[in-house]
This record gives structure tokens, sequence and C-alpha cells, in this order.
């Protein structure tokens, strides 16, 4: 745990391969979220209010698979710049930076779903 810690395991440009706990780790987070796209997809996400929030979700877990393999794939080859380290620590940045506006919107749902129930309502009185 203590090499966690150190610049020269975040700045390594040429570091050793992933030990089998933490490929483990890496890979099951991978197909997590593969999986999670795949089930978007097959459901085509929601219709109505939840649209919107399942087609981003969809695209941060397809997109974030994807560089996941690519990730373990120039660990796996072990290629020199590709591999390094912070490139993991970027891309986990990344992920959180882009998840936040999607939770953001989920906990936006509630209030969207009570302004169209009150335009409703009002609609239901208004000559057509």
């Amino acid at each position: 745990m203590s090499n966690l810690l150190t610049l020269n395991y975040w700045f390594n440009l040429a570091p050793e391969v992933f030990g089998p706990p933490a490929q483990k780790l890496f890979i099951s987070l991978v197909i997590a979220l593969a999986a999670v796209a795949l089930l978007i997809a097959i459901t085509k996400g929601s219709s109505g209010i939840y649209r919107g929030f399942f087609k981003r979700l969809y695209a941060f877990c397809l997109a974030n698979a994807v560089i996941g393999l690519l990730l373990l794939f120039f660990d796996y080859e072990s290629v020199p710049f590709l591999s390094a380290r912070f490139w993991i620590g970027l891309w986990g940045l990344v992920m959180i930076a882009w998840i936040i506006p999607v939770l953001w919107n989920l906990k936006t749902i509630p209030r969207k779903k009570k302004e169209r129930e009150q335009e409703q309502e009002l609609k239901k009185y208004l000559p057509k």
C-alpha cells in the first residue's frame, strides 16, 4: 500500500504488469461497466422522463468500458508509455467528473416530473 503513495509508482513510464488481485479488480470493473451498458442497450433505456438519464448512463458506461479495455490491454502488453499508472489515475478523475452531472440529472427528475404534472393540470382547463 505504501507503494501507491510514491511518485515513482504513478509516473514510472515502464511499470510492472498488474498483480493478479489488481488485475482481477480491474477486469471486474470493466465487465461491470460493459454489463450495465449492455443492460441499458437491451432494455432500450426507459421511455419518458428517465430517458435522458439512461442515455447519459449508457454513454458513460460504454465509453469507460472501452477505455478500461484499452488500459488493460496496454498493461497486459507492457506498452511503455501507455501502461503508465497515471493514465489510470487520470481515467478515474475523468470518470468522477463525468458521473457527477449524470447523477445531478437524476436528482432533478422529481422536480421535472412535478412541473410536468402541474403543466398537464393547467392544460386540462385551457381550451383546445
